[in-house]
């Protein structure tokens, strides 16, 4: 049996995309390999073996305990819908991880960082993931006709979520992209395409790629990604009064506790409380 192509026949009955098909078969395939490697079947395969499977993932390829829990979790897939056994999740038990909060940059940094953008294509990207809160998946698969030029908005097809929503358009956002569409000879498509095949989408990692070479010329130190400014998008308009509800609708998050963060994020919610140390009846104390 090809039980690679099974497990991705199985998880394609869920409805998931290629591109999460894909990152959902990595580690199955350096489990199939491992597998074979101790000379067994997977019909064989113990606790045991998946345990020292584990172990040796995370040495190799030093994957923080979060990712190991997506690796569990594939395993435990794999287990029930593949191999068609039962799963004793006391075996594999997922592990506790530390949170931490992701690094935004200031409004002031954003607006500095887009600005001096020479190329207008990351630059037009960028500014879409800031002043829109995109995703760098949704921002890649844009088509001329989501942007509604007169109703400020973008339709964001099949989202992360599986659902589509519009987002804002920032005016400076459009002034950028309009330069952009001009320079680049009038996408009608996608409105970011491949560079030598315009029926596909650009790769994420192009724009990954603009953002650390842009870090570098401005001597800033490497700390920005793609979603830091999806961050800053949200913890900006938190941070100028916007309620969470509204951030929630405008990211397209499926759950409020996803956008709770920003008021982590924000420096407005701390820096309107007052410690119970310092006031008494409403009035600060010495």
């Amino acid at each position: 049996m090809d039980y690679l192509k099974r497990y991705r026949k199985m998880i394609a009955l869920r409805g998931l995309t290629d591109h999460t098909i894909t990152a959902y078969s990595t580690y199955i395939k350096a489990y199939l390999e491992y597998v074979k490697k101790i000379n067994k079947f997977p019909s064989q395969v113990s606790y045991n073996d998946m345990r020292r499977f584990i172990d040796d993932l995370q040495v190799t390829r030093l994957l923080s305990d979060r990712t190991i829990n997506c690796v569990i979790a594939q395993l435990r897939f794999f287990t029930i819908y593949v191999m068609h056994k039962p799963w004793d999740s006391t075996q594999l038990p997922q592990r506790k991880f530390d949170t931490y909060l992701p690094y935004v940059p200031s409004q002031e940094d954003a607006i500095t960082f887009i600005s001096t953008f020479k190329d207008l294509k990351p630059k037009a990207m960028t500014s879409l993931l800031y002043g829109s809160g995109l995703r760098i998946g949704e921002c890649c698969s844009l088509h001329y006709d989501d942007i509604e030029r007169n109703n400020l908005r973008i339709h964001i097809r099949h989202s992360k979520n599986r659902s589509d929503r519009y987002a804002i358009l920032s005016e400076n956002s459009l002034d950028i992209l309009t330069q952009y569409w001009f320079a680049y000879g009038k996408p009608k498509g996608f409105l970011f395409p491949k560079q030598h095949n315009a029926d596909k989408a650009i790769d994420t990692f192009y724009l990954s790629k603009h953002i650390h070479a842009h870090e570098a010329e401005l001597g800033w130190d490497h700390k920005l990604t793609c979603h830091s400014f999806r961050h800053a998008f949200g913890t900006h308009l938190y941070e100028n009064g916007a309620d969470l509800f509204t951030i929630k609708e405008l990211l397209g998050h499926k759950s409020l506790s996803s956008t709770v963060i920003y008021v982590h994020l924000a420096a407005v919610s701390t820096k309107k409380a007052i410690s119970p140390f310092d006031s008494k009846g409403g009035e600060k104390h010495v």
